[in-house]
């Protein structure tokens, strides 16, 4: 599962907003929870399913095979959510013979015609619909609906949405489709015949084994899948997709795509393939299922989902040209959920408290596909902003990695066991090396294949294959809590021409790690690695000439800490310029962010960021250019003018081209409306705001060239003021995501704040059904990413009140649109309704 993170700005300003640090849960007892008992074994999942679209439900049979899992018993208890059960029997080799059930509270409990052995097999038949909006559960950070059986334009009444039918299983919602065990450690072998409209194309889990044409213009396809996965993972995608055909090896990688989108699938999905070449060569495992097909679904509830064989992407995958020549958005995602398929389908998190064994490796992942790709510095930066993520939100220092005393299954989907699992398995491969942390990977799937595992599984398959007692690292990161917050003092003895630098925890608790200290000795570095004990301060002495020049601790970036120190503008220029990793010249370029005009320093470090190989450092500087200073212009202009025009990067195209703007010099005019007419999006949206700020007139002219769907927070951000100024309505549904948002933007960016609010304004005093809807369906996701904020609550709840009093004054004075203004009003109430 890959979450739908609204953004990690958004996400920053609701962590960071006036809040409280009471949360939702606070002062309730917290229940332990125990890992699922098993008392069947899932053996085979057979279904027979079809649709009814007027009234959103699936009529379905199913032949279940079990046996006991080790105790004898003549019962079978399966979850059945929101469903009618029509009939169940005991199925003999095709004759059926009734069997007495009880089903209430979405349980259903079966009484076997005998009391059954360990592994004595039977099969039950269970004739029953699904109504999956009959379902009542939570969502979450992760997901934000759990119907499990979803229907996009079911009647096909929105002209500019497709039909479509899928299927969303994690966490426990596979059994509002089908009755089965809706726990992760419980694997099946499946089949599922699916009857359907001949002119849509499905997709399940495995090989599809049959298509037979049915009457009345239906077809029903049979898709078996011959290994064991967990429930959860079982997937339907129902819909009018062209089908883009792909390969690694023998085994066929398919996606799935809006037709529309057809001609730039292979923009979109075309890396797989290296990444399963990649993946397989890096793990020793090759990928161990028989196909991989990709496919997107219209109002999906979270990022995407690695059902077997068949991941669910959110249509944010779907982009155009103007958006990939700056960036896949979404290429990151491809990659975490492809990893899944062996750290989660493969062998798969024994509960959901030991979740980091799926969801921090395919985090991971992301980091070692971006290495391979595009280098350490892509990757380096990627783990930053993931472990950034984490560490600003205060509300998760003080949950455990594995915790078994959670609220809600749902709320171990969070930044913890995501991007910080992910910044911890990048420290246990810095401390075990790499040849040992892949072998420790390896040695893992192949003990746990097609089964479940946990964190001490794991841990113990690092110990076998390095030898090393690991317990110390576990305990801290997996069945602990919080991160070093690390401050130090640096003092130098002259006569023994030594600095002894002194390390500071100052979290309750202190932490044990190796870290990486570079000492600077006349403008040089030396690495030291050291060990700093689990205790409130550690001194280290090293030789020195003299008193050093700088000292840069954490120096390779790897340790997942908050680290507090000042540096001058020098000690800043000499840190970027001796430093080979990118996170200590990134930290030294954001060192001098507000140290302008006040050192020569900060010029020659923005003279040499300018030239880093490296595109997200050009970027960075170019966001801490002021080419209004005539110092800078005069040391760094021609070298921005250089980068606007020929960088390799779009995007650094893009901030260079916003750099020159703010100087609304007109000599930059050519180079503007070149770029309004340029493919890149990043590239368009810079020139259209550089342009306007010299000639504002031309905006109702120019602003329809940008393809806002999709867009970068910062490109939104860049043309917010733009749009509602200048009332560009074809682009009003657009800016939806910043203007849902305009409460918590006021509290960091006053100016992009009010933009913002105007923007939201604009929304609820006009007619406009599409926009309305995308501000409460990203309100709904924000509720869920809100979870231990209750002020922030407070202010979203606030904000849709005030929304949906300018619908009602709206529709007071627009009576003839009362159809279309009230489907508004409704959607808004829905909103606050949810809050509550």
């Amino acid at each position: 599962m890959r979450k739908a993170i609204l953004s990690i700005a958004i996400l920053g300003i609701l962590c960071s907003a006036n809040v409280s640090a009471q949360t939702e849960t606070s002062g309730r007892e917290k229940v332990y929870r125990a890992t699922h008992t098993k008392v069947t074994e899932l053996k085979h999942t057979k279904l027979k399913v079809n649709f009814d679209y007027q009234k959103e439900q699936m009529n379905g049979e199913e032949w279940l095979t079990a046996s006991p899992y080790f105790y004898a018993t003549n019962e079978l208890t399966l979850d059945a959510k929101g469903m009618l059960i029509h009939e169940v029997a005991l199925d003999n080799n095709g004759k059926k013979s009734p069997l007495k059930y009880e089903y209430k509270d979405d349980i259903l409990k079966i009484t076997l015609d005998k009391t059954y052995q360990r592994n004595q097999d039977y099969t039950v038949y269970i004739k029953y619909t699904s109504r999956p909006n009959e379902v009542k559960q939570q969502g979450s950070m992760a997901i934000n609906d759990e119907k499990g059986l979803y229907f996009i334009n079911a009647q096909g009444k929105d002209p500019n949405t497709p039909t479509q039918i899928w299927t969303q299983g994690e966490t426990e919602s596979s059994s509002a489709w089908f009755p089965t065990i809706d726990k992760p450690n419980q694997k099946t072998t499946q089949e599922i015949y699916m009857t359907v409209p001949d002119k849509y194309v499905t997709l399940s889990n495995g090989l599809m084994k049959d298509s037979k044409k049915e009457s009345n213009g239906l077809r029903t396809d049979h898709w078996v899948m011959d290994k064991r996965h967990s429930t959860y993972l079982f997937f339907m995608g129902v819909g009018e997709y062209a089908v883009v055909k792909d390969k690694w090896k023998n085994i066929p990688v398919d996606y799935y795509i809006e037709k529309e989108y057809e001609p730039y699938a292979k923009q979109i999905y075309g890396n797989t393939p290296e990444m399963i070449d990649f993946f397989s060569k890096k793990l020793n495992y090759d990928y161990p299922w028989a196909k991989y097909a990709q496919i997107s679904g219209r109002d999906y509830v979270s990022g995407a989902m690695e059902n077997t064989t068949a991941t669910l992407h959110g249509s944010d995958i779907l982009q155009k040209p103007g958006q990939l020549i700056d960036e896949n958005t979404w290429e990151d995602t491809i990659a975490h959920e492809l990893f899944h398929h062996w750290f989660g389908d493969l062998v798969t998190a024994e509960s959901w408290s030991n979740l980091t064994v799926n969801e921090s490796f395919a985090n991971y992942s992301e980091y070692l596909w971006n290495e391979y790709k595009y280098g350490k510095d892509q990757a380096d930066y990627h783990l930053m902003t993931d472990v950034n993520n984490y560490l600003h939100n205060p509300t998760d220092f003080n949950k455990n990695l594995v915790r078994f005393n959670y609220e809600s299954r749902e709320d171990v989907f969070d930044l913890v066991t995501y991007q910080k699992g992910g910044g911890i398995l990048n420290m246990l491969r810095n401390y075990l090396g790499d040849d040992a942390f892949f072998a420790g990977m390896n040695d893992y799937l192949k003990t746990n294949e097609y089964q479940n595992a946990e964190a001490h599984q794991l841990r113990l398959s690092f110990e076998k294959v390095s030898g090393k007692d690991l317990n110390w690292f576990f305990n801290q990161w997996y069945f602990g809590n919080g991160n070093p917050k690390i401050n130090y003092t640096s003092t130098f003895e002259p006569v023994k021409k030594q600095v002894a630098v002194t390390i500071n925890q100052t979290q309750e608790k202190p932490f044990e790690f190796p870290l990486a200290i570079d000492v600077y000795d006349n403008g040089k570095p030396k690495r030291y690695n050291v060990w700093v004990n689990a205790e409130s301060k550690n001194t280290f002495s090293f030789d020195v000439s003299k008193a050093p020049d700088l000292v840069n601790i954490n120096a390779d970036g790897v340790l997942l800490a908050e680290i507090t120190d000042t540096k001058t503008p020098e000690q800043n220029l000499m840190q970027f310029t001796n430093s080979k990793e990118f996170k200590s010249r990134y930290l030294a370029l954001n060192g001098i962010k507000d140290q302008a005009g006040k050192s020569p320093a900060v010029v020659k470090l923005l003279a040499a960021a300018l030239k880093d190989p490296f595109f997200r450092v050009r970027i960075k500087a170019l966001n801490l250019i002021d080419l209004t200073n005539p110092e800078q212009m005069k040391a760094l202009g021609a070298e921005v003018e250089k980068l606007a025009s020929n960088d390799p990067k779009t995007l650094t195209q893009a901030a260079a081209i916003t750099a020159l703007g703010k100087t609304k010099d007109k000599k930059y005019l050519p180079l503007f409306e070149k770029g309004v007419n340029a493919v890149s999006n990043a590239v368009k949206g810079s020139s259209l705001s550089a342009l306007l700020s010299i000639d504002p007139s031309k905006a109702s002219n120019l602003a329809d060239k940008i393809d806002m769907k999709g867009a970068s927070d910062e490109l939104r951000a860049q043309l917010l003021p733009i749009i509602v100024k200048n009332k560009i309505t074809s682009q009003i549904e657009n800016i939806a995501p910043l203007a849902t948002f305009y409460p918590f933007i006021k509290f960091q960016n006053p100016e992009l704040g009010k933009a913002a609010e105007d923007g939201f304004n604009w929304i609820m005093t006009s007619d406009n059904l599409k926009a309305t809807e995308s501000i409460t369906k990203i309100a709904g996701y924000a509720k869920n990413q809100m979870a231990d904020n209750p002020q922030a609550k407070m202010m979203m709840v606030q904000m849709l009140k005030d929304g949906l009093s300018k619908k009602m004054e709206l529709l007071k004075q627009n009576p003839q649109n009362a159809a279309c203004i009230n489907k508004q009003i409704d959607v808004i109430n829905k909103a606050i309704e949810n809050y509550k």
